[in-house]
């Protein structure tokens, strides 16, 4: 199997109030294209950074971080956007939707970006894989938050990513609305082969991946197949 994400002897150090501050330590894994892996642990213990560091948002301080075959961390901020706007989809705990635009207009935001053609239709066509054709022209706040979190699925499919980092995707859903943004999740993903990242608090969710990356305190600390 092809590898599309190589993580590679990955620390991660902040410097504050005149001490260092180490968020992940020494972290080493591969995963292969069209994989499904949850990454758990405590909150601070670096789930979030080592997410950041994967997706090229943030470089590592010591290490490698190699998507795609792309090696990440010799690249400029300006290299590295292009990477994510080739290569990556994003599903925040937030949304992240941009409020004075419409449903429709927030799909559609980066199939522009890439000069895509045909991006009005493509985005409709996803807008109503999710169940929200009659909503397409509301803008965020008139969604609920289940809503705007199958908004942003449609969006993060928009440009067939190769791979798709989810964070905390349904941390501010409740259950009912979590169950039913999962499974579209999971069948989006499956439906278009993408390798997919979750990281989550919820242990139910991480049972649904073929693997699952434990992490404490900066270490990783288990790597077990579902």
């Amino acid at each position: 199997m092809e590898t599309i994400l190589n993580v590679k002897n990955v620390s991660k150090t902040y410097q504050g109030a005149g001490q260092l501050l180490t968020v992940l330590n020494d972290v080493n894994f591969s995963v292969e294209a069209g994989s499904t892996v949850s990454i758990v642990g405590p909150s601070g213990s670096g789930k979030t950074t080592l997410l950041g560091l994967c997706a090229g948002l943030d470089r590592s301080s010591k290490g490698s971080v190699e998507l795609n075959n792309i090696k990440l961390d010799q690249l400029s901020e300006d290299e590295r956007a292009q990477v994510r706007n080739r290569y990556v989809g994003f599903i925040f705990q937030n949304f992240q939707l941009l409020p004075t635009l419409t449903a429709l207009e927030n799909v559609m935001v980066p199939l522009e970006l890439r000069g895509e053609k045909n991006v009005r239709a493509r985005s409709m066509a996803l807008l109503d894989k999710v169940g929200l054709h009659n909503r397409m022209h509301h803008y965020p706040a008139q969604l609920s938050g289940g809503e705007q979190q199958r908004v942003s699925l449609a969006r993060a499919f928009a440009n067939n990513p190769k791979i798709l980092f989810a964070d905390e995707p349904t941390g501010n859903l409740d259950v009912e609305t979590s169950d039913k943004v999962i499974k579209l999740l999971f069948d989006l993903n499956q439906e278009a082969g993408t390798t997919l990242i979750i990281v989550t608090h919820n242990l139910e969710l991480a049972s649904q991946t073929k693997r699952i990356i434990r992490i404490k305190g900066g270490h990783l600390v288990a790597d077990e197949l579902n």
